[in-house]
């Protein structure tokens, strides 16, 4: 455990991305197995440990410390995890030499052994016996999400600095692997054979696109690329083989149960790269609906029936990866196509259908369909190298993704929170609001969350804006003040926009960001609700 709390800690305070990728190869490299594929996994978000509820956490610190004490310690800390394992007190139990305290590998195994009731007591018992940074990464393990700044990719590239594999392959492995990755290692330090996996209905690594910046189209021949529209809802990947079948998120989550209706209706063996989406596909004829209606069939474990017949998903596809067991990916992107259509066509079925091309000749004319697409789910276009093959990550060149123009409005600083990992120290997450009519006249109203688009400089700005116009506190959320004429305005730039049942405000905005400090405007400046509703009314009606 003591390695991997060592890790985390100097992870937390090293900002740049090689430091990084060397405090993890470092830890790869010399720790041994099982305890450096349990800290993979816990890195990589792969993870399974028994569930530790934050109530029950707070619970037990609460027989030790004086409860108002506790939470100014959460509120300046601004962590959970990090708050109980500066405060906890071990009581009179002697805490053991260093040289004894469990290892990680003896964490995991312990916990996953363990029965509902006696989690309360083993939580208790390994908080007393370890320090303060062992503490903190083991509630890390049991809470989930370290942000620590390192994400799966990171620690798979800090794998292959460490063998000299190329990241791709030890990216296609992953998913057919299964902690502690004892096989893996073994490989990458030529040890054992490369693992071989024993069915591709597995999630492979997406090939990624990048956004069109000034001059990238100029550079370019149109007549090399072929455009596809791009649609407003999560990137996933359906594999079936041998009788498995599979659902993955773009990221490797597998949303199978999640998604019945799509994995019942494979009829296919191979692997196909495509968009999750709640409507009807082209041969049913039933609008593609909002991303808002998506909302409510994601993150779900299981599904009603009711939920099952309100929102339909289905899936539109994009590319073909395995065709049966054959792996088709170093073909071009047109001969993938011309497969993917060929089962598309063979078995047609509405819950999924084949991404049309948009025909273009010049790189004006496909700008003016990307400005006013045909359907107001379209967020824009998609540009592929027309004898592009399939590889993982996000190269420059193959790919690009060309979106419509985002949406801005001037917002009002409502409530702020403290971030996490290096932003612990700052309020970083910021609630904002518009005017909206109310009983008493105008008054503001939350419409969305932003914890980025700001530099540095500019977080010292808004932090301490919180600090010096706090009017009320809510657990670790601070209220500030925002009157007409005295607030922080900021401008929020996001993608999409749709009408929303589960906001107060009754819209749901999409991947909004501060996109500018508005210093030299006063809230009373800022935008009203009704110019939201106006720009979802517009996109309702094909406005654009």
């Amino acid at each position: 455990m003591k390695a991997f709390a060592t890790l985390l800690d100097r992870l937390v305070l090293t900002p740049s991305r090689n430091g990084k990728l060397k405090l993890l190869a470092d830890y790869f490299r010399t720790v041994p197995d099982p305890d450096r594929g349990y800290g993979l996994a816990a890195i990589a978000g792969t993870l399974d440990l028994k569930s530790v509820k934050p109530a029950m956490l707070r619970e037990l610190v609460m027989e030790r410390m004086d409860e108002v004490l506790f939470r100014y310690s959460y509120d300046y800390v601004g962590d959970l995890a990090e708050t109980i394992a500066l405060v906890w007190d071990g009581g009179s139990k002697e805490r053991v030499d260093d040289t004894k305290q469990p290892s990680l590998s003896e964490v995991v195994t312990r916990m996953n052994a363990l029965g509902r009731t006696e989690v309360r007591s083993a939580v208790r018992d390994l908080l007393d016996h370890l320090d303060p940074s062992a503490r903190f990464a083991f509630l890390k393990l049991a809470t989930g999400g370290l942000r620590i700044g390192v994400s799966a990719r990171l620690a798979k590239q800090a794998l292959s600095d460490m063998s000299g594999k190329d990241v791709t392959e030890i990216e296609t492995l992953w998913h057919g692997l299964a902690p502690p990755y004892e096989p893996l290692f073994a490989w990458l330090e030529g040890k054992a054979d490369k693992p071989v996996l024993a069915t591709p209905a597995i999630f492979h690594s997406v090939m990624l696109a990048n956004p069109v910046e000034d001059g990238d189209l100029q550079k370019l021949d149109p007549a090399d690329y072929a455009a596809e529209w791009k649609w407003d809802g999560i990137r996933v990947q359906m594999s079936s083989y041998g009788g498995t079948k599979k659902l993955y998120s773009r990221s490797g989550d597998d949303i199978t149960g999640a998604f019945p209706d799509i994995v019942d209706a494979i009829n296919f063996d191979g692997v196909i790269d495509g968009e999750l989406l709640v409507g009807g596909t082209a041969r049913s004829n039933n609008p593609t609906r909002t991303f808002s209606d998506l909302q409510q069939r994601l993150n779900r474990k299981t599904v009603t029936a009711k939920m099952l017949d309100d929102y339909p998903a289905f899936v539109r596809a994009y590319d073909l990866l395995f065709e049966g067991d054959a792996d088709i990916r170093a073909q071009t992107f047109l001969e993938r196509r011309g497969r993917l259509a060929d089962i598309i066509t063979r078995a047609p079925h509405d819950r999924f259908d084949l991404s049309d091309l948009v025909p273009f000749r010049t790189w004006d004319e496909l700008e003016a369909l990307r400005r006013d697409p045909p359907d107001p789910v379209i967020e824009g276009v998609m540009i592929k190298k027309k004898d592009s093959v399939y590889q993982a990550g996000r190269l420059k060149g193959p790919w690009f993704k060309w979106k419509r123009d985002p949406f801005n409005i001037d917002a009002v600083m409502l409530y702020a929170q403290r971030g996490h990992g290096k932003r612990s120290s700052y309020y970083s997450d910021f609630t904002f609001g518009v005017w909206a009519d109310g009983p008493d006249g105008e008054q503001l109203v939350p419409v969305g969350k932003a914890y980025f688009g700001f530099t540095d400089a500019e977080l010292e700005v808004l932090d301490k804006f919180v600090r010096d116009n706090t009017v009320d506190r809510f657990g670790p959320v601070r209220a500030v003040k925002a009157q007409p004429d005295f607030g922080f305005v900021l401008e929020v730039a996001f993608e999409g926009i749709n009408r929303s049942t589960r906001h107060k405000s009754g819209v749901a905005m999409r991947f909004p960001r501060i996109a500018r400090l508005r210093q030299d405007k006063l809230p009373r400046d800022a935008d009203r609700l009704s110019t939201l509703t106006a720009m979802i009314d517009a996109r309702e009606g094909g406005k654009g």
